[in-house]
């Protein structure tokens, strides 16, 4: 039971459940010390987590352990980065989450040789200079924009320009 308290407690200060203290713990914090600094607000909202994480039924329980684990294992550099990932993911709208959700679920849909395409298309976006990111961004706008029989008659002409190739 400790063990568990002690994985939920680390899973919400990890994924920014609890405000951000201004001291924030140190290594040799224990996850106790650490319950006992937070606000009387913050423990009920952790232990309503910890009651939610014990109704969930057993498998669901061990995938979010699986998931601590592997959090845990990462490098601490990863590991502040998806903690600032998430933080500014909580930030957005509840539109913009939205849509970023969306997005992600049509990705975890496509084949993986269509996934692999768009990451390495991105990464050529990331390593592009600003002056070409911004031609990509300003057609990718022009591209949504555009209604459904406009984008296929550019995939046309972009074939004919292009050999067929996509």
């Amino acid at each position: 039971m400790r063990a568990l308290l002690r994985a939920a407690l680390g899973l919400a200060l990890a994924v920014g459940a609890l405000p951000v203290r201004a001291e924030e713990p140190g290594p040799a914090d224990s996850a106790r010390e650490r319950f006992e600094k937070l606000s009387p607000e913050e423990k009920e909202a952790l232990r309503e987590r910890w009651r939610h994480f014990q109704s969930l039924p057993p498998e669901r329980q061990a995938e979010l352990r699986e998931k601590l684990e592997r959090f845990r294992s990462l490098p601490p550099e990863r590991r502040e980065e998806i903690v600032r990932n998430y933080r500014a993911f909580q930030q957005l709208s509840p539109r913009e989450r939205r849509e970023i959700l969306e997005r992600f679920r049509r990705f975890r849909e496509m084949s993986p040789e269509r996934r692999a395409q768009l990451r390495q298309s991105l990464a050529q976006i990331l390593e592009a200079s600003p002056r070409e990111r911004a031609r990509y961004l300003e057609n990718l706008r022009r591209w949504r924009q555009m209604s459904p029989e406009e984008r296929e008659r550019a995939r046309e002409r972009f074939r004919e320009r292009h050999g067929g190739r996509r």
